[in-house]
């Protein structure tokens, strides 16, 4: 248990002070960089503030999941998809720097909040905790999308960073729907609707 503790607490260290890694190329990292205004920068920093915020959320969410599954199975399956968002960790964080932008200062705040959200989705049972994984999924690339129409039209890098996101969160929604994900009540998902509402909001300015 003293050995699990402390590897827990070093994914979270990591997240949330060391630069994720990558193995695949950042996306649009073969662009020249976009002539942007200093409003276009800001804004463009503001979102992929955002889409980081999203991805360190990411990896408590499924760090609490896994602590919680008892099905090997599922649990290597929920290690697996949080290996690639720390890709998308590292594809914004760095993307942020290149915008002269800055990290949410509330991350170790969203972090913690979500890490207990998986725990207690985990807890629930593999169905159940599938299907919060699945329509998680569905919400983020909904999101992805809007950013696609916010971001400046010239601003080439961060468009392809934030598209292939949206194409790998496709891919772990129907992951997670052939594991066996169960479709949370209409409550549920208009609570978690309401919950990313806020915390879009917050990271754009903080």
């Amino acid at each position: 248990m003293a050995d699990q503790l402390v590897i827990e607490f070093d994914k979270a260290l990591r997240t949330l002070f060391a630069p994720a890694p990558t193995t695949r190329e950042v996306p649009g990292s073969k662009h020249p960089e976009a002539e942007l205004s200093d409003d276009e920068r800001t804004h463009a920093s503001a979102l992929m503030r955002i889409n980081h915020v999203g991805e360190v959320c990411a990896q408590a969410l499924y760090q609490g999941q896994a602590i919680a599954c008892q099905n090997p199975d599922l649990r290597l399956a929920l290690q697996q998809a949080a290996s690639e968002e720390t890709e998308h960790l590292a594809w914004t964080e760095r993307r942020l720097v290149e915008l002269r932008g800055r990290k949410s200062l509330l991350n170790p705040l969203w972090y913690l909040g979500a890490l207990a959200i998986g725990i207690g989705a985990g807890k629930l049972g593999d169905p159940w905790s599938l299907g919060f994984l699945a329509e998680t999924e569905r919400q983020v690339e909904a999101h992805l999308d809007t950013h696609l129409s916010d971001l400046p039209g010239q601003d080439v890098k961060s468009r392809a960073i934030v598209e292939q996101m949206r194409s790998d969160e496709a891919s772990h929604a129907a992951t997670a729907v052939r594991l066996g994900a169960r479709e949370l009540p209409t409550a549920a998902r208009m609570t978690m609707r309401l919950a990313s509402r806020i915390m879009t909001r917050t990271a754009y300015y903080v």
